[in-house]
């Protein structure tokens, strides 16, 4: 019974550092190959992309909602001095924008019925500033939701929409006085 005991101890280590490696990387590998499928079906960068309305024949993500109209922003804040500036604009019922960094994780939600919101985003390790968000890491999705049950609901959403910005802008432009170069 002896001898079984090295085997099994080192089964049991292997067992658990591949688990802990799995839970440490699946959520990078899902979130990288996320971005790859947004970006081949036409998700701009920095720019909310405006959806088709979830039918069972459209529906690509799993769960969706087939009562919501969802908007898609993908980020990059890799180069220094960018931040995203986000606006979603006034929708008299319920709506959302939500931000999902490179592991998936929802960092952040702000819900907007009835009003426009807008917010900065900021990348990783900035210092936090009123009206801005810091992302964990440099991508990311930026997700509108609106409550948009039928299809005349969601032509709305759809117009509403149009005001509706998600921008890279250079930080130190933003920040620079009226006239400067």
């Amino acid at each position: 019974m002896k001898r079984w005991l090295g085997p099994l101890g080192v089964l049991i280590f292997v067992a658990a550092a591949a688990h802990v490696a799995a839970l440490h990387l699946a959520p990078g590998v899902i979130i990288a190959r996320a971005l790859d499928m947004l970006a081949a079906r036409g998700v701009a960068l920095h720019r909310f992309t405006t959806p088709e309305r979830v039918t069972p024949q459209t529906q690509s993500v799993v769960r969706s909602s087939p009562d919501l109209y969802y908007a898609l922003c993908r980020y990059d804040l890799s180069n220094p001095g960018t931040q995203v500036s986000v606006r979603m604009g006034s929708w008299p019922d319920y709506q959302s924008l939500s931000f999902f960094d490179a592991r998936t994780d929802n960092f952040a939600t702000i819900r907007g019925s009835g009003r426009a919101v807008a917010v900065r985003l900021l990348p990783p390790g900035s210092a936090a500033e009123e009206g801005a968000i810091v992302s964990p890491t440099a991508k990311g999705v930026i997700l509108i939701r609106r409550l948009a049950p039928d299809a005349e609901r969601f032509a709305a959403a759809t117009t509403a929409g149009k005001v509706d910005r998600c921008r890279l802008e250079w930080r130190d432009r933003i920040a620079a006085p009226a006239g400067a170069a």
